[in-house]
């Protein structure tokens, strides 16, 4: 035997699940359509909102890039001056170095011209 509460509560749900349907068409036909002057409306307005979006979005990435040469630039200015200071004094120390050198032959040709001149004077003593 069937209980009446089973097929009302069946019955119930059905009814319920109708009216949803339909509220859910009402509720579409209800809503603005594509070629709405609202819909036109907001959808120029997130349209402009998009490309003012994508002009900052480029805008600063041009300005990083503005800025990244800039400090590339920087460096490489840093690194040839360094390298220009580097040269420098290589040369610094090798003009020193040849200027000690050449003191240090000039030392060793003096001290032979007087060995040479003493040497000299004793052979001409020695006649």
């Amino acid at each position: 035997m069937r209980h009446a509460t089973t097929d009302g509560g069946f019955a119930e749900r059905r009814k319920a699940a109708a009216e949803a349907k339909q509220q859910l068409l009402r509720k579409f036909e209800a809503a603005p359509k594509l070629d709405d002057p609202e819909m036109l409306a907001r959808r120029e307005e997130r349209l402009a909102i998009s490309v003012a979006r994508e002009a900052r979005s480029a805008e600063r990435k041009r300005l990083k890039q503005g800025e990244h040469d800039r400090r590339l630039a920087e460096a490489a200015a840093l690194a040839e001056a360094a390298n220009a200071e580097a040269k420098a004094m290589a040369e610094a120390r090798q003009a020193k170095m040849n200027g000690h050198i050449a003191r240090v032959l000039a030392d060793d040709a003096e001290r032979k011209a007087e060995r040479d001149r003493r040497y000299a004077a004793r052979k001409a003593r020695q006649r």
